[in-house]
């Protein structure tokens, strides 16, 4: 079985994913995911797809992952995964769904307006 690709994306990270047949090792930049992502929370998000299909010991997975910080690089990750997943087996894509995670997540950090300190704080008014 060849190599499948998927990419995904969170706030400002990009994500691409490459699964092949394996042990369930899985890589992010070259390094394992435990050293590269350290908070618990997302190593759980990251492997979210993989144990709900039921396929964490299948496939091996090598992530490199760009911009953004850690939180939106595994958000990035897991949507990735997940498609990757459905490349894999299109049965799985009711479990995917039924958790959310074939659903790209839009929100992003909005701009700061001009004459205002920050996105939607204003300085004090003044009447007088």
């Amino acid at each position: 079985m060849a190599q499948i690709q998927a990419i995904g994306r969170r706030k400002t990270s990009t994500a691409r994913v490459y699964m092949s047949k394996g042990s369930g090792k899985i890589v992010v930049n070259n390094k394992p995911m435990e050293e590269f992502f350290t908070q618990k929370a997302n190593q759980n998000l990251v492997t979210l797809p993989l144990s709900v299909s039921g396929l964490e010991s299948d496939y091996d997975v090598k992530v490199t992952v760009r911009g953004g910080g850690t939180t939106g690089q595994a958000g990035a990750t897991q949507l990735g995964i997940a498609r990757a997943i459905l490349e894999v087996d299109p049965e799985h894509r009711i479990v995917l769904r039924e958790n959310d995670l074939l659903t790209r997540d839009d929100r992003m950090v909005e701009r700061k307006k001009y004459g205002q300190p920050k996105a939607r704080k204003n300085f004090q008014f003044s009447k007088r």
